[in-house]
């Protein structure tokens, strides 16, 4: 439900982004999450409490924004370093949510564990009016003035002084519309963004949500580990109808290692996107992806399990960050949002169905759940691989005039190097 509110909320918050602007959909979605979040923690039933998960979703959609904006101020040579190094604080909150996991379950409980992690959110509206709205939005949208006024902002804050001349772009009055998402120039990019994202997210949530169940076997195969908590427990969650146990310190301790393997190949996938470029770099790391799932039905001891969900979570992670950064490159300003609330939902269709391949499927046959996710992702490296556009060294797209989509349709009626052509227009 948490990635049902999030795929419904990202198409809709990347509609209004294009239309309405980066800030304040991020804004939104700040406060949004951190008041859902917060309700969460009073929530009086189960029904109430998956309702109000499925609304922090929604809010958190809305988060891809900061990411657009940070990708329309870069200059192109520092984008393909800049983007990835955000994986750094996705790390850091992931670990910061575990440690403190491990000592607020315990002792004061998941309603006190929500109530702590909203206040980072809640701080961090604090500092929106340092946070400008993006220069490439307003200049689309032919609010120059605005545009300039952010540019001798941060000239002045650099000790830098802004170069001569005026802001001359023609202000693009189509924005935000999910039929341009799909025409002919943008069809094929699309439809394999949106295969990639759906399978990214496969891959990823069901390695996070089955390392309990891999974590658990014996290193005799096939057989079930002992139970993480002693039986004579006599605690609610031991008889409740789910067969709910505590996590121990061994679980948050493994949760940790691997957790901690998304940053590991980092700096690899900062040289391989810049030097092999977006999709090359992305087919490579989903290749290995397929290999390292088939190499988890290999009989091997606890420490042997951990280093391999340490490897995927750092493949998962490497894919996430070329995909998001090919994403928000790809698209021009007037739909760059649009096509990354898209993309994000079609990601959570993903995330949705990994429970029941990682949880479901898993219990009653490993290796075919292991040969499923192996299949989804040597089908995402050869959409990755065949992806129209590079967009290595590739200037952000602002906007394309009818005139410029004519001139290039009728190129292409009569010459076969589209790639040279898309170049050129770009």
């Amino acid at each position: 439900m948490v990635f049902f509110g999030y795929m419904v909320f990202s198409i809709v918050l990347g509609l209004l982004a294009d239309r309405y602007g980066r800030w304040k959909i991020l804004l939104l979605s700040f406060l949004w999450a951190a008041y859902f979040s917060l309700l969460t923690s009073f929530a009086p039933s189960y029904a109430w409490f998956v309702f109000l998960r499925a609304m922090v979703g929604g809010g958190v959609s809305g988060h891809a924004q900061g990411l657009i904006i940070k990708t329309e101020f870069l200059p192109t040579k520092y984008r393909g370093y800049m983007l990835p190094l955000s994986q750094v604080f996705w790390l850091a909150g992931s670990l910061l949510i575990i440690g403190l996991a491990s000592v607020v379950n315990p002792t004061i409980g998941w309603r006190w564990l929500i109530r702590i992690a909203s206040i980072p959110g809640i701080l961090l509206i604090l500092v929106f009016k340092f946070i400008p709205e993006s220069a490439r939005y307003n200049v689309s949208t032919g609010n120059a003035g605005a545009a300039l006024a952010t540019l001798q902002r941060i000239a002045r804050i650099n000790g830098a002084a802004v170069p001569e001349g005026r802001l001359r772009e023609p202000a693009q009055e189509r924005r935000g519309r999910f039929k341009d998402l799909i025409h002919p120039k943008y069809l094929r990019t699309t439809l394999q963004i949106w295969i990639i994202w759906l399978g990214i997210a496969f891959a990823y949530y069901g390695v996070i949500l089955a390392s309990a169940e891999l974590l658990e076997r014996d290193p005799v195969c096939g057989s079930a580990a002992l139970a993480l908590q002693d039986s004579s427990d006599d605690s609610e969650e031991s008889h409740s109808p789910c067969h709910c146990h505590f996590f121990g310190p061994a679980a948050y301790q493994s949760m940790i290692i691997s957790t901690a393997g998304e940053i590991a190949l980092n700096p690899v996938n900062i040289l391989s996107i810049n030097l092999l470029g977006r999709r090359l770099s992305l087919c490579i790391t989903m290749g290995c992806t397929a290999l390292f799932f088939l190499l988890l039905n290999i009989c091997t001891s606890r420490a042997g399990m951990v280093g391999f969900l340490f490897m995927l979570r750092a493949l998962v992670s490497a894919n996430f960050n070329t995909i998001y950064i090919y994403t928000a490159e790809v698209y021009p300003t007037t739909m760059r949002a649009l096509g990354m609330g898209t993309s994000g939902a079609l990601c959570r269709v993903g995330a949705m169905v990994a429970p029941f391949i990682s949880q479901v499927l898993m219990s009653a046959s490993f290796l075919g759940a292991l040969c499923l996710f192996s299949s989804v992702c040597i089908i995402c490296a050869i959409s990755a691989v065949t992806l129209p556009i590079e967009t290595k060294g590739r200037a952000l797209p602002v906007g394309t005039t009818p005139q410029e989509l004519l001139w290039l349709q009728k190129l292409l009626g009569t010459c076969d190097d589209a790639a040279r052509i898309q170049a050129q227009l770009s």
